[in-house]
């Protein structure tokens, strides 16, 4: 007999529609899975044979052909168990299920028949939605996930003895209630109260922040940077509910969702030994790299410098584009990322700075350093701040400005963005035209026209100054960008300070 059930397999963080069709005929007792299966695949052979016999269902010793449809689609990880099993049932016959064809089915098989949670439930059942699928049957542990998916009835199923009373209605399990998503900073998250004096790097933290701007701080080892990388996420506006929702689908497609959704937005620092298929994503099926899992939140590079020179120039056509495109033989995946690039490093191998009479770098030594950060790449970040060491009587005095103060200007900013360019967009994400459409009063037009005439910046570099002087107006409320504006601008994106 021939039977058949719906499933998905992960491909980056979307779920690819599987057709599992199952032939139990006479013959030599064999099993076969066919259709580009990867080693996860294939060994459910076992845990299927294993699962039925536990279970108390008869394995049928017969000749069995598994095939995955479509058979040009590689299918990787054990999520599909249970749909082959539930396929195999219904074609030996010891399961008669009227609706399989309108069920979805995703999850891993112990030996004992109970279901093991798989990676990605979230989208799998955004997907089986898309897919006409009337309900999707999951493992109980990803059952809150999936119930993040609007419009679809999700089953939550603990064991593969359960699917014949399932089938015939003898059981209804209780619908799950779907995780909370946490919108905010969680609390007790670090203060950027605690960054005492850098009045400079303050301002520069809060404008990075109102527009969602890269940020490039140099500077000594112990100046603060790394503390005010950390503190960035606290005023930083909340995320909105479809941002959450994607933020959270990409943790799950990883198996990072846990019983939780993140806790506001992402913070990623990876080591600076990353590859750059670990930076970007990469691997056969493409999986996101760090710049994907920082997707609506703050990748941090700490010791630029010292990151590989090709896994920093892999990261110019993301901060463009806000998606990372992975090539395979015959296909092509695109994965988001738009994040915000915030990186530290120091002025010199041994971090003291040209200036300093204790550098005892040579010449050629701080521009091989230096030179690791290439010309196109500093171009795509918007601002570059000079750390100082703090002063002692700076570090002992009273705590700065407190998080909570710095987000409520940040927030109206972002409003006064969303209003100009649409629902959660900010000024990085203007356009070329856009920028270039900014309200400019006269002087302000000059002092552009003069630096970009005197210092031969690039159309890119451009740009990216009249996009950082809106959202210096945008926090002091204005409704054009005036020549003090330009002019802070200007200054936070000068390149001839060491």
């Amino acid at each position: 007999m021939l039977a058949t059930a719906r499933t998905f397999t992960l491909d980056g963080i979307s779920a690819r529609p599987v057709r599992v069709e199952v032939d139990v005929h006479r013959g030599l007792p064999g099993f076969a899975i066919v259709g580009l299966p990867d080693a996860a695949v294939r060994e459910a052979r076992e845990r299927v044979r294993a699962a039925l016999v536990n279970c108390g269902f008869e394995f049928p010793l017969r000749r069995i052909v598994v095939n995955l449809a479509p058979a040009s689609l590689r299918k990787a990880g054990p999520g599909m168990d249970l749909a082959i099993a539930a396929a195999l049932l219904s074609a030996s016959g010891q399961l008669e299920w009227e609706a399989l064809s309108q069920v979805a089915l995703a999850g891993e098989l112990a030996l004992d028949g109970s279901t093991r949670p798989v990676n990605g439930a979230l989208a799998i059942a955004e997907a089986a939605r898309e897919g006409g699928a009337e309900a999707i049957v999951l493992p109980a542990e990803n059952a809150p996930e999936a119930a993040l998916a609007e419009g679809i009835d999700v089953v939550s199923l603990d064991g593969l003895g359960r699917l014949p009373a399932l089938a015939t209605g003898e059981w209804e399990p209780e619908r799950p209630e779907a995780l909370p998503l946490q919108l905010g900073a969680p609390a007790g998250a670090p203060d950027l109260a605690d960054l005492r004096g850098q009045p400079h790097l303050r301002h520069a933290l809060e404008v990075a922040a109102a527009g969602g701007h890269s940020l490039l701080m140099i500077g000594p080892p112990g100046a603060g940077k790394s503390l005010a990388a950390s503190r960035l996420p606290s005023i930083l506006p909340p995320l909105a509910s479809v941002e959450a929702l994607e933020v959270a689908r990409i943790a799950s497609a990883c198996g990072r969702l846990g019983g939780a959704t993140p806790g506001g937005r992402p913070f990623r620092a990876p080591h600076h030994t990353i590859s750059p298929a670990g930076l970007i994503g990469g691997g056969t099926p493409p999986r996101p790299g760090e710049a994907t899992l920082a997707h609506r939140g703050v990748l941090f590079l700490d010791e630029l410098c010292e990151f590989r020179r090709d896994s920093l120039e892999a990261l110019r056509a993301p901060l463009e584009s806000g998606e990372v495109s992975i090539a395979r033989a015959g296909s092509r995946r695109s994965l988001p990322c738009r994040f915000m690039l915030i990186a530290a490093a120091n002025p010199c191998p041994c971090g003291r700075g040209e200036a300093d009479p204790d550098c005892s770098c040579a010449p050629v030594s701080v521009q091989r350093y230096q030179g690791r950060l290439s010309g196109a790449l500093a171009d795509r970040i918007d601002i570059l701040a000079a750390v100082r060491q703090p002063s002692a009587a700076e570090i002992g005095g009273g705590e700065g400005e407190s998080s909570a103060d710095v987000r409520e200007r940040v927030i109206a900013a972002r409003e006064r963005q969303e209003r100009r360019l649409g629902p959660g967009r900010c000024n990085a994400e203007m356009t070329p035209g856009e920028a270039r459409e900014c309200a400019l009063r006269p002087q302000a037009g000059a002092l552009l026209a003069e630096l970009y005439a005197r210092q031969r910046l690039s159309g890119r570099a451009h740009d990216r100054a009249l996009r950082l002087a809106q959202t210096i107006a945008d926090l002091a409320g204005a409704d054009s960008i005036g020549e003090d504006q330009m002019a802070q601008a200007l200054q936070l994106r000068r390149r001839d300070r060491g």
